[in-house]
């Protein structure tokens, strides 16, 4: 450090400065800064309001228009007052049918009962992509039809197994006359 200021010795400014030089000075900051401060409040003008809600604008209308506009899948209930106690009807009985099943279980009637659900399982899976097919043909009455018929096959399959565990039930109930 002092090899450096060795080297700038003579380099210095060192006259001290005229009177009144630090008031001079003053003077001409004030000068430029109200210059600055005008030429600041009128070209100021805030943009950053209006450049937020176009942003938010831009974004909404990107969004509203990227995501594809999904319909809501219809089903029986929407196609008419009709279909609508129709799919009714059909959902109701086949709770019941599906209550009376769960009462049923042992572990005799449990493989029945496990496959019968699977069945549903099925069924209503289809019955599913059945409502899509619905939407996307505009009530078609063959697919109104398919899923009418979705509805009496699941009916059908817990009444057969219903069936099919009165059968298991009077099999043991006879077997069990004979053993005594």
């Amino acid at each position: 450090m002092e090899s450096l200021f060795d080297n700038l010795k003579d380099q210095f400014n060192i006259e001290t400065p005229q009177n009144h030089h630090e008031h001079r000075f003053l003077e001409k900051l004030k000068a430029h800064n109200s210059n600055s401060t005008e030429i600041k409040k009128r070209s100021r003008f805030n943009w950053k309001p209006f450049l937020a809600i176009a942003a938010t604008i831009v974004i909404c209308f990107g969004l509203f228009t990227a995501l594809p506009n999904q319909p809501e899948t219809l089903d029986l209930a929407s196609v008419s007052p009709e279909m609508s106690e129709t799919q009714d009807f059909f959902t109701v009985t086949i709770e019941n049918e599906l209550k009376k099943l769960n009462k049923e279980r042992s572990p005799l009637t449990e493989q029945i009962i496990t496959d019968a659900l699977v069945q549903i399982q099925i069924l209503e899976k289809d019955y599913k992509k059945l409502k899509i097919d619905l939407t996307e043909s505009g009530k078609n009455q063959r697919v109104i039809y398919a899923m009418i018929t979705n509805f009496q096959n699941r009916i059908d399959i817990l009444n057969t197994v219903l069936e099919q565990i009165e059968t298991v039930k009077q099999f043991k109930s006879n077997s069990n006359e004979n053993i005594i």
